[in-house]
């Protein structure tokens, strides 16, 4: 029988590019190993239970087949909506493989739970206290008390100790399969907290520790994530700190800087998924080593932060990061060569001098 593969998302984020380099990346490779494909979105299902059975129905049309694999790429803040839950576990339950399972989607979804997660495994963390939704920088405690009259106290927050030596830079390594495909460094450049492209930050490539790789490799395992987006604080020890993980990660500066398709990646990896490809060509197993990755000995360097706060209130996740690029997804699939690896830089690789020269700060 041929494997079934689906590939599920919102109408919200269809055109975006991530949803569009997938889509076109597993369109290509279904066509070519023959698997039957389909695009699905999350408004044109519809689950049931009739006579103690579950079944679906796709565009009001019952279906008899469930797909073998489903890669699922839908707005991670609205995932906790009953509606869109309560389909992904319905998915599950028929039998289906979702990529990523809708109880680690959830575990990066809500940034409080990710840290319940990863408690107990050594992973180096921010000191954090209760939950919440918004960001914004208290410089002390007094600053905390004076500005206490803008949260709101209909929702709740999430306090976590200031980390300064990152203030305005991250890491973001995104990890597939259990491997580390990438690692971006990604500095503000008007002097705020978060370090987001899309709120105007700069990406660059940047080689990883392997002390780093096998943090964001840790992370993604305990949090059972089959593809995921680590963010990495700095430290001035060149160690590191997780700052959050994200399920929906989106990869239009990432694949930029390090000169990746992620997407096509992604594609590969849920290729591998398939039923007839488990005995053949395995899918890449959470923890395991990646052939041909080298350990930088230098890696990302820490530089120093100006900031001299001492607390942060630090809401909700932030794991749906996709940055608009309309593209045609219902179009006719165009054929995208597949971007190699980027080499790594040689011994005189300096971070604090890339930074400056990125941002023209010399």
């Amino acid at each position: 029988m041929c494997s079934s593969l689906w590939f599920l998302t919102d109408r919200r984020i269809r055109e975006d590019y991530p949803q569009v380099q997938i889509l076109r990346a597993l369109r290509q490779r279904c066509s070519e190993q023959d698997v039957r494909f389909r695009a699905v979105l999350m408004d044109q299902i519809a689950v049931t239970v009739v006579g103690g059975h579950l079944g679906l129905q796709v565009n009001q049309k019952a279906l008899t087949t469930f797909p073998d694999v489903v890669l699922v790429r839908v707005p991670t803040p609205s995932v906790q909506s009953d509606s869109d839950i309560t389909v992904l576990r319905h998915l599950e339950k028929l039998g289906c493989r979702l990529v990523n399972r809708p109880q680690s989607i959830l575990n990066c979804i809500n940034k409080f739970w990710t840290f319940q997660e990863l408690a107990g495994h050594g992973v180096p963390m921010p000191d954090t206290f209760s939950y919440g939704k918004a960001v914004f920088l208290a410089r002390d405690k007094h600053h905390l008390s004076d500005i206490c009259h803008l949260v709101r106290h209909d929702v709740p927050y999430l306090f976590q100790k200031y980390v300064k030596e990152s203030h305005g830079k991250d890491i973001r390594v995104v990890v597939v399969g259990g491997h580390v495909i990438g690692s971006m460094l990604r500095c503000s450049t008007d002097g705020r907290m978060q370090s987001n492209c899309s709120l105007g930050g700069v990406g660059v490539m940047c080689p990883l520790t392997e002390q780093g790789k096998q943090l964001a490799i840790q992370v993604s395992n305990i949090l059972g994530m089959d593809f995921c987006g680590i963010d990495l604080l700095i430290m001035d020890d060149g160690s590191f700190v997780v700052c959050e993980a994200n399920a929906n990660v989106g990869f239009v500066a990432f694949d930029q800087a390090c000169n990746l398709d992620v997407g096509g990646i992604i594609a590969d990896y849920t290729m591998s998924l398939l039923p007839r490809r488990l005995t053949g060509k395995m899918a890449l197993l959470p923890g395991a080593p990646s052939a041909g990755e080298k350990s930088d000995p230098e890696g990302c360097a820490s530089a120093q932060a100006g900031a001299e706060s001492i607390y942060i209130t630090n809401g909700g996740s932030t794991s749906s990061e996709s940055e608009p690029e309309v593209g045609e997804i219902g179009g006719s699939l165009a054929n995208t060569a597949r971007a190699q690896p980027p080499s790594l830089p040689g011994p005189s690789y300096n971070i604090n001098n890339m930074i400056a020269s990125e941002l023209k700060l010399k």
